[in-house]
């Protein structure tokens, strides 16, 4: 293992995961008990949309600082996604009887992560 891969993934999953629950204990008092999860569902298609444009400019398009990828993609927006999140919140839906949100919960999200980032990879491009 890579020692300076290492300490940028582990610098950049420690900020990506503060954001992460910043952004849920910013937004907590406005998210709804029982309804769409909101934050969670923003947080994986924003990141997801942030991952393809970094793919894009970092790994495809390269001159970027050794450790860019692994800090910002790794670390950083591995940190700030969440799909065991995710997964809880869907069989917590179920399990509280809205099992109709809890499949469009589970259906709408990848396919909102991943045709936004399908959208800004093209447009990166």
């Amino acid at each position: 293992m890579n020692f300076t891969a290492a300490v940028a993934v582990a610098a950049g999953g420690a900020l990506g995961a503060l954001a992460r629950y910043s952004l849920a204990h910013i937004t907590a008092r406005s998210a709804a008990q029982g309804g769409w999860p909101w934050v969670t569902f923003a947080a994986n298609v924003v990141g997801s949309m942030a991952m393809a444009a970094l793919f894009v400019l970092i790994v495809e398009r390269g001159g970027w600082p050794q450790g860019a990828r692994e800090f910002l993609m790794i670390g950083l927006l591995g940190a700030f996604t969440t799909y065991s999140t995710f997964s809880l919140e869907t069989l917590a839906l179920w399990q509280n009887g809205q099992p109709l949100l809890a499949l469009l919960y589970a259906v709408a999200t990848p396919l909102a992560a991943i045709g936004c980032a399908a959208i800004t990879y093209a447009a990166m491009r």
